[in-house]
């Protein structure tokens, strides 16, 4: 039998203030980088030190913003200060909670961010160490917990007899993700129409490749009147191979988009 340990402790940060208006130390200090999980809550603590790496009282408000790898900011949000002004092992000590939900949608990659102080006059930067480097390094990590699958978007639809129809060839196939879904398999679907009149089946099929000639049967199927402003969804469980949809009018800038999820 193996002992393998695991652990809980805080994920403590340093940054640094300079609130004396110049640098004693001329190296980097607890510069480390930050590990990040896609699929749960992320807490870290972070501590306001100045140059000397004494903790500084917190009077202001503390900001992490988070910016991608193309630099783009994702996450922007006020942090809980949990400096009390009197104990000694809280001086200059704040949190932030990452949610779940902030990661959904950010892909395993390396991330930078800064931290400044919100005050009533000016904004006042930190530093990520001590020679005044204020990006420090988060890398997020997507393998620790299993994400939702990634939504398919569907558009094309193409005319075929009196009804048109999505996903019905090999080029536009819709999978229903047979091998990652039990006999429970739920797969939900997000129409969204702009005055669209008529009905609309969602089909699937058991066979193997699609070859034009396939056995689709209806799973269910949506009838639009033309004044809808919100998307209309649809839940179904089932194991199949693929799923297509069939207009009884034409689409064409009618149905803008399908989103499928299994």
């Amino acid at each position: 039998m193996q002992l393998i340990p695991r652990y809980l402790y805080q994920n403590k940060v340093n940054v640094v203030s300079n609130d004396i208006g110049f640098i004693v130390e001329y190296r980097p200090v607890y510069s480390r980088q930050i590990k990040m999980y896609r699929g749960i809550d992320n807490n870290f603590q972070f501590r306001l030190l100045n140059a000397d790496q004494k903790p500084v009282t917190l009077t202001d408000t503390p900001v992490i913003v988070i910016f991608d790898e193309s630099n783009n900011k994702i996450i922007d949000k006020e942090c809980t200060i949990t400096d009390d002004g009197s104990t000694k092992s809280k001086k200059g000590t704040f949190t932030v909670n990452i949610t779940e939900n902030d990661l959904l949608n950010v892909k395993q990659q390396y991330l930078h961010y800064n931290i400044y102080l919100q005050g009533s006059a000016a904004n006042t930067i930190t530093y990520a160490n001590a020679s005044f480097d204020s990006s420090g390094t988060i890398f997020v990590d997507g393998s620790a917990f299993a994400g939702p699958k990634a939504t398919v978007e569907v558009t094309n639809f193409f005319a075929v007899d009196e009804y048109w129809c999505a996903g019905s060839d090999d080029a536009n196939r819709i999978s229903a993700e047979p091998g990652l879904n039990g006999n429970e398999a739920l797969h939900t679907v997000a129409v969204y129409t702009d005055s669209y009149v008529g009905d609309l089946e969602i089909q699937a099929t058991l066979d193997n490749q699609l070859t034009g000639t396939n056995n689709w049967t209806t799973v269910n199927t949506l009838t639009f009147d033309g004044t809808e402003t919100e998307p209309q969804p649809s839940n179904f469980n089932g194991v199949f191979t693929y799923l297509r949809f069939k207009a009884s009018a034409n689409p064409t800038n009618k149905i803008t988009k399908i989103l499928v999820r299994n």
